[in-house]
């Protein structure tokens, strides 16, 4: 029985000294460093993700930082994380912001990428109609249409879209590491509602062509072309047609010259 209540005593005393150090060792960090900034939890990324990723517990870690090293909008907890979809690459190590995020309950994959007001359209293309397959998720294109207006003999191309956003290629939402060309038969195109009923309208009247565009240039030049203006041919020769007309001689007033003979005087008239 003594040997029982020694044992307790012995266990007690060393939680007690436990507790009584780790007061002393924060006691001592306070005084070491007195002007040390307030910490708080923030939320980072334990691996790459993707876009199109739906978030889980797994992909997440809470550590505690500085206050003043940390970005704005920051997440706290991974509760308020979990189960968002991905619309922009996240590092590992990287913290967790919004604008990286789908909207809450907007679901994840391709859904998840488009913001409100807006729609995806998908358009059937070909290596050339791709720009040989530059054309990547995340670039911006025009969109050019070929065809006959109005049952037309000549042919015109003329800009339907301009500065539109490619958010898939195929099935993928994301360019390949690199810069790499991606072949896809299909690229998907972030749209207003009334652009995706100008795009539908366009691949039913004549070709669609897609012209890669650097993302910075957002300058506005549509154009309009029509075939008869790619031949430099020269204008009609105009054919002068002269008219036969009489012409009637004016009346000259005749010359009067006198001639002396002698005496005699004579008048002659020319």
């Amino acid at each position: 029985m003594n040997r029982g209540r020694l044992l307790i005593i012995g266990v007690v005393a060393l939680a007690l000294g436990a507790v009584t150090s780790l007061m002393v060792y924060r006691n001592l960090q306070a005084h070491a460093n007195p002007n040390a900034p307030p910490t708080e939890d923030v939320v980072l990324a334990t691996d790459d993700l993707q876009v199109g990723t739906k978030i889980s517990d797994r992909d997440l870690k809470v550590v505690r930082l500085p206050s003043t090293d940390l970005p704005p909008n920051r997440f706290r907890q991974k509760s308020k994380i979990i189960g968002r979809g991905v619309i922009l690459p996240i590092a590992k190590g990287e913290f967790i912001l919004p604008n990286k995020l789908a909207g809450e309950n907007a679901g994840s994959g391709l859904a998840g990428l488009i913001p409100p007001g807006m729609r995806a359209m998908s358009v059937r293309v070909t290596d050339t109609s791709s720009v040989a397959g530059f054309v990547l998720p995340g670039t911006r294109v025009d969109v050019l249409l070929t065809g006959n207006p109005g049952g037309a003999n000549e042919q015109q191309t003329t800009t339907v879209l301009e500065n539109v956003t490619v958010i898939a290629t195929g099935q993928k939402l994301e360019r390949s590491s690199g810069s790499d060309a991606q072949t896809a038969s299909v690229i998907t195109l972030l749209v207003s509602p009334d652009d995706a009923a100008k795009l539908t309208l366009a691949s039913t009247e004549g070709q669609i062509q897609l012209v890669l565009r650097n993302s910075l240039d957002t300058q506005s030049q549509k154009t309009s072309v029509s075939s008869g203006s790619l031949y430099n041919l020269a204008p009609p020769k105009t054919v002068a047609h002269a008219k036969a007309k009489r012409v009637v001689p004016a009346t000259v007033a005749p010359y009067m010259i006198e001639i002396y003979k002698g005496d005699k005087k004579e008048e002659s008239k020319f």
